[in-house]
């Protein structure tokens, strides 16, 4: 797995927040039940950079404001080629496994919650995803930026490989679309 850019949230401009998913514990002690919050937020420019983060409370507005700032600590940059991502991918983590495919133009974001608010966030336009495996908020959102940070694009691996983008594709090192 490549190494991931993280980027400095003063840099970017014009953030936007999505709530993914609110859960409701309950803790039972002697006088009664002790209520917490916690918060999966996904913080993104909608132009190749997007961060989530987890965040806990007893309110569910600290809960989403600490999940926000964590997410803005964890910002990373996805490589968008044509409004789409570069190339297929799975990614695990934990029990869930995301696909994510790119598209043609004018197909849009096919993907679930959890995903799309992550792809979104991204800029992506067009994509095709499916999850596998479980489907929990925490685990698909951590499994797509996993899947997002691991890709590369064309003219960063020409780059990497010391060659032009056209030496690149002449090569019998890529597979031939």
């Amino acid at each position: 797995m490549p190494k991931v850019k993280k980027v400095k949230p003063s840099e970017l401009e014009g953030l936007k927040e999505k709530l993914v998913a609110i859960n409701r514990t309950a803790k039972v002690v002697k006088g009664g039940k002790r209520i917490r919050f916690s918060a999966i937020v996904v913080v993104g420019d909608k132009n190749g950079h997007v961060g989530v983060g987890l965040g806990k409370g007893r309110e569910v507005t600290d809960a989403i404001q600490k999940a926000s700032e964590n997410a803005k600590k964890n910002i990373i940059e996805v490589p968008i080629v044509n409004g789409t991502v570069p190339h297929e991918i799975v990614a695990k983590f934990g029990a869930s496994k995301v696909l994510i495919k790119p598209a043609a133009p004018g197909t849009g974001i096919i993907a679930g919650g959890a995903v799309r608010a992550v792809l979104e966030l991204a800029g992506v336009q067009n994509v095709l995803t499916k999850c596998f495996g479980s489907t929990n908020p925490h685990n698909t959102t951590k499994a797509t930026l996993k899947a997002l940070s691991s890709m590369i694009d064309a003219h960063t691996m020409a780059r990497k490989r010391g060659m032009t983008l056209k030496e690149l594709f002449e090569s019998d090192s890529l597979v031939k679309i």
